[in-house]
């Protein structure tokens, strides 16, 4: 799908999606726990139900229910939406899992899954749409191999089978991506009893999704010791999940893209369903925004906080460690194609291992606009000029199949001098299916 964004000033109250990353370790560990949880007011995109299949899949019973939202977007369709999952586990793998598992494009899913599957003594497949299977998950697969679980795959990509048992010992387990140790965190105390799971992390970039992982361990007793570095954990088996009840809190990822609009555009946005004291690392952005010269306001309120942006005065650049929070890169480059100077996005190599390399990307389609970019091995630096005037009059930015490069270039686009046209912007619904329409998009086919 082709869209147009046409520069306009964008402003109001925006209500956020619900965390990918909250609501696919919600469905997982649902799904491994005994009795029934309620998952409320999740996330509901392709990542999302790509989600809800692999459970499923493995052997849980997962029912939907449905109402009017009482406080929807105004570019929001009519009608009900989804408010709620009811999830029956199925910790002990009764029944046979069904093979092969699709994740779709949900990186988080296939390896929080993999992990899993390697608890029973059934190969299982995992599958997944072309990104998925150029995205390799080797650290992790040998970190199984080393605890018991077998494994056979595409060097490392899907289509990957898993068969267990879990026998537990010592591994190391460099960690490009958080996600690998969040797998092991989540399975490893599903081990039998008697069996330990001792894990090095001599590298661990995106450290908020660790403590975010653990804060559900926490939640659920589930035994385990960490170092204070996170560079060492050490998980006994025979703990459990426990079936729960509880909401799932906005997404900080996905605000950062009407945040990135109000900074260019200069708002005001009013962002709603968002917690300050959560553990999401991409409530950064908002650091980000505010040294950047942005005005951002917490709110309280009867119907709970609220987050404001608006800009009256020119922005200016920085430089910014993302090591912590990758996802944030293209809304990063996006704003920062406005500011006055030099910003130098940094520390974030592990950008080039997501759906795409989007430190490339970035750099390739800022080009299109006008924009000077100078590349780094673990980032880049965009040369702003204040203000965004593309050499061609209908510049078209092609979206790679990628969520967040073309949700970073329809903020971008609010400002141009001229209309922008993106390429692959279906895409935004992996995370954030109301996106365009919030900007106005025109859809031309």
């Amino acid at each position: 799908m082709r869209v147009r964004i046409n520069p306009h000033r964008f402003s109001g109250e925006i209500k956020i999606p619900a965390s990918k990353s909250h609501t696919v370790r919600q469905l997982l560990i649902a799904s491994l726990a005994d009795g029934v949880s309620e998952i409320q007011y999740p996330l509901d995109s392709l990542d999302a139900r790509s989600c809800v299949s692999a459970c499923e899949a493995l052997g849980a019973q997962i029912t939907e229910y449905r109402a009017v939202d009482p406080c929807p977007n105004p570019q929001d369709e009519k009608g009900e939406k989804l408010i709620g999952w009811k999830v029956r586990g199925n910790g002990n793998f009764s029944g046979k899992v069904r093979s092969p598992i699709d994740v779709g494009n949900s990186g988080t899913t296939l390896y929080l899954a993999l992990a899993v599957a390697g608890l029973q003594g059934e190969p299982v497949e995992f599958t997944g749409d072309e990104q998925i299977k150029k995205r390799s998950a080797a650290p992790l697969l040998e970190a199984l191999a080393g605890l018991g679980v077998q494994s056979c795959s595409n060097n490392g990509c899907a289509p990957i089978t898993v068969k267990g048992p879990w026998k537990g010992g010592k591994v190391s387990l460099p960690c490009p991506t958080s996600q690998y140790l969040s797998a092991l965190l989540i399975a490893s105390p599903l081990a039998p009893a008697g069996v330990v799971t001792e894990i090095e992390v001599p590298l661990l970039n995106e450290k908020p999704y660790i403590e975010m992982t653990l804060s559900y361990l926490k939640a659920h007793g589930v035994l385990f010791e960490a170092a204070q570095d996170f560079s060492r954990f050490v998980i006994p088996g025979g703990s459990s999940w426990k079936a729960f009840s509880r909401s799932v809190p906005g997404d900080f990822s996905s605000a950062a893209f009407p945040a990135a609009a109000a900074a260019i555009s200069g708002g005001p946005v009013t962002l709603l369903g968002l917690e300050p004291e959560d553990t999401q690392g991409d409530k950064f952005f908002f650091e980000i925004l505010s040294s950047m010269g942005c005005d951002i306001q917490w709110r309280g309120g009867e119907n709970g906080r609220s987050l404001t942006i608006s800009r009256d005065s020119p922005l200016r650049g920085g430089t910014f460690d993302l090591n912590a929070t990758p996802d944030l890169l293209p809304a990063a480059a996006a704003v920062a194609a406005y500011a006055e100077g030099d910003t130098a996005l940094v520390n974030v190599a592990h950008a080039r291992i997501k759906e795409t390399d989007r430190i490339a990307i970035m750099v390739q389609e800022l080009t299109k606009l006008g924009i000077n970019c100078t590349e780094l091995p673990d980032g880049l630096i965009i040369h702003g000029k204040g203000a965004l005037s593309p050499p061609e009059k209908y510049p078209v930015i092609d979206g790679h199949g990628d969520h967040r490069i073309v949700m970073a270039f329809a903020a971008a686009a609010l400002g141009s001098k001229v209309p922008v046209e993106i390429t692959d912007a279906q895409s935004a619904a992996v995370t954030y299916p109301g996106f365009l329409s919030l900007l106005d998009a025109v859809m031309l086919g």
